[in-house]
């Protein structure tokens, strides 16, 4: 009798081992398996622990501890303050304005905040404050430079260019080499105040300040209580015309009080009350020589 071969394995998957197969291979169920299921179990078990209060606090004080010994090492305190472009007063302010208590973590530093509370003083035009190696906060400042006084019914200020506040001063003595301004706006046309002052050079220790007069021109004050009257419009040329008929002709070296130039095609000449009686008396003189 012929006997039978045994038969041979198939090496096929079952179904049920291919469908479970290509359901493993979804993207779905590949990302909840590589995902979704390790966060959920890890989320449970920290669930589990945290749930006891005891070791709740214990893993809340280990965490402190841990960022406290990391913060306060050497290599992260800071220990002193450095200004540079500053004066030794505004120094004292900045000092004063940022009180920090040395040595402190750089972790504990608002650097922004800083800068922002220094750029805050009216001095200071602007700041940068970083923290350099060797634990040494550097602010470097650029400070506002005063260019006028401002005489306002408070007292006396000193301006920048841009006409920002810079600080108080008790006397005009303080800054005699500015020039004086006064008025209400006065502050809000300091450019054009200089541009005054510029064409003014060639009156010497004769001019006193500019005075601005209802917000929207300037008076030139000289000593002997002479004035000047600017147009609002184009008050420079204005004046350089007043200095050109005093170099001329002495204009303001006589017995005039006022030379009003708010009309520039008929400027305006007011003498003194002196002057003013000795004009009469010669005219009537002349009246009665006729």
């Amino acid at each position: 009798m012929q006997q039978m071969k045994p038969l041979a394995h198939d090496p096929s998957p079952s179904r049920l081992s291919y469908r479970l197969q290509r359901w493993m291979l979804t993207p779905g169920i590949r990302m909840g398996l590589r995902i979704v299921v390790p966060f959920g179990l890890t989320l449970a078990i920290a669930s589990v622990f945290l749930s006891d209060d005891r070791r709740r606090d214990a893993l809340s004080q280990f965490v402190i501890e841990l960022r406290a010994d990391i913060q306060e090492r050497p290599e992260f305190m800071v220990s002193l303050m450095a200004i540079d472009g500053a004066g030794l007063s505004l120094a004292q302010e900045i000092r004063e304005a940022v009180p920090l208590d040395f040595p402190t973590s750089s972790f504990d530093l608002d650097l922004e905040q800083i800068r922002q509370v220094v750029t805050g003083l009216d001095p200071v035009k602007a700041a940068s404050v970083r923290i350099r190696p060797g634990g040494l906060l550097q602010i470097d400042v650029t400070e506002r430079r005063p260019v006028v006084v401002w005489r306002t019914r408070d007292g006396l200020a000193i301006l920048d260019r841009d006409g920002v506040h810079v600080g108080d001063i008790d006397s005009r003595s303080a800054h005699p080499d500015l020039p004086l301004i006064a008025g209400a706006g006065a502050d809000k046309h300091v450019a054009q105040a200089l541009q005054l002052m510029a064409s003014a050079r060639p009156l010497g220790k004769r001019l006193r300040g500019f005075v601005r007069v209802g917000m929207r021109r300037w008076d030139v004050v000289l000593d002997r209580d002479q004035r000047i009257l600017l147009p609002g419009d184009y008050p420079v040329r204005a004046l350089e015309r007043v200095i050109v008929l005093n170099q001329g002709n002495d204009l303001l070296e006589r017995d005039v009080t006022v030379v009003d130039m708010r009309l520039g095609e008929r400027p305006t000449l007011r003498m003194s009350s002196a002057a003013l009686k000795d004009w009469w008396r010669i005219r009537k003189i002349n009246g009665d020589g006729q």
